[in-house]
């Protein structure tokens, strides 16, 4: 096992370094593990996110996805209310090809070496299988396993926290948290997708669906056959008639070409990094389209983890996933007054309080 402290040589690159107070490489070539741990910020507590297992471009785009979703974790728990930093971990390769115990075992070694400084859990690419093997040889793991007592699995409490933040968006935009007749569009159908369709259809919405896979969206058409179905992301965002937009699969999805032509009057959805560049939130606002910030409404993840580090009550747990409904809503009311775009206001939220923490942790030193 091989350990690289990549922090020193970031700092010459301020732009994808994000002020990170650590950024580690971690190589086995026993079991083919190469991770990057990224660990943005600990102000408030350890760095608590997820572990991503995907294959990329190059070693360059897995750095800069780590770094960009390290800072993205600090902002969700500040803003969410955790006493929990934010760091993540990206895994470099095609889990179907190379995932294995010995190297689930690996990178648990490699997160153990932080010694709590960086607390791992699922995320793309991994499951609660993984975490529980990741388990044996890290004590610093979220596990996920059904029947560990979890509140409920991982993806639907994102799902609730964005549908609590689809609802505060339309009180927002239209005075009323009724979604009944609302059209929604969902771009990817996969796990939080699919089950974030069932409650929009539990609120009496209608639902028009892309996926780049037809297995997921058969399944949810067979559910629900009034659901419509177009053939790609582009179709989606020009669909007319069309009130929400939900990005669900992958970030960057809001770009320069989307927003000129996006139909829907609000943008909230489960995907990370949605605007390909902040500008663009600039372009949808213009247009009067509303943008709900991504990591405020899809924080229900991090809080199960959080609830299930501290032994929270299973009840008490939903009961936090829902206030993301009062969280979504004070940002959009603090942008409106404040006349900001609704991601300056969440972040300035969350930057107060992770400034707040570190001025107290060197005060009381």
């Amino acid at each position: 096992m091989s350990c690289f402290d990549l922090t020193v040589p970031l700092t010459a690159r301020a732009a994808d370094a994000f002020d990170h107070e650590r950024v580690l490489l971690f190589q086995d070539p026993a079991s083919d593990l190469k991770a990057i741990v990224a660990i943005h910020s600990t102000a408030l507590g350890a760095a608590l996110g997820g572990t991503r297992f995907q294959p990329y471009g190059d070693d360059e785009q897995a750095l800069v996805d780590a770094l960009r979703l390290a800072r993205g974790m600090s902002y969700k728990n500040a803003v969410a209310g955790l006493d929990f930093g934010g760091g993540k971990a990206v895994i470099i390769g095609d889990p179907n090809r190379i995932k294995s115990e010995e190297l689930l075992l690996a990178f648990g070694r490699s997160v153990a070496s932080l010694k709590g400084r960086y607390v791992t859990a699922c995320d793309v690419g991994t499951d609660g299988a993984d975490m529980e093997v990741v388990a044996r040889a890290c004590r610093w793991t979220v596990r996920h396993t059904p029947g560990d007592g979890s509140a409920a699995d991982v993806s639907d409490l994102t799902a609730l926290g964005v549908l609590h933040g689809i609802r505060a968006a339309a009180y927002h935009r239209w005075g009323t948290t009724s979604l009944r007749d609302r059209t929604v569009g969902i771009a990817g159908v996969g796990k939080v997708g699919r089950l974030l369709a069932d409650r929009l259809f539990d609120e009496g919405a209608r639902l028009v669906v892309t996926d780049v896979r037809e297995e997921p969206v058969r399944r949810l058409v067979g559910k629900y056959p009034q659901t419509t179905v177009v053939a790609n992301t582009e179709a989606l965002v020009r669909y007319e008639g069309l009130d929400v937009y939900a990005p669900c699969a992958l970030g960057g999805v809001l770009n320069d070409e989307v927003a000129p032509v996006l139909t829907a009057e609000v943008v909230c959805g489960s995907a990370n990094n949605q605007l390909a560049r902040p500008e663009v939130e600039k372009r949808l606002a213009d247009r009067g389209i509303l943008y709900v910030p991504d990591y405020v409404v899809n924080a229900g993840g991090v809080i199960q983890a959080a609830g299930q580090l501290r032994r929270a009550p299973a009840r008490r747990i939903v009961t936090r996933v829902e206030r993301i409904f009062d969280t979504t809503l004070a940002v959009l009311e603090r942008a409106a007054t404040e006349g900001e775009l609704p991601g300056t206001a969440a972040d300035r939220i969350a930057e107060r309080r992770l400034h707040a923490a570190a001025e107290a942790r060197v005060a009381g030193r």
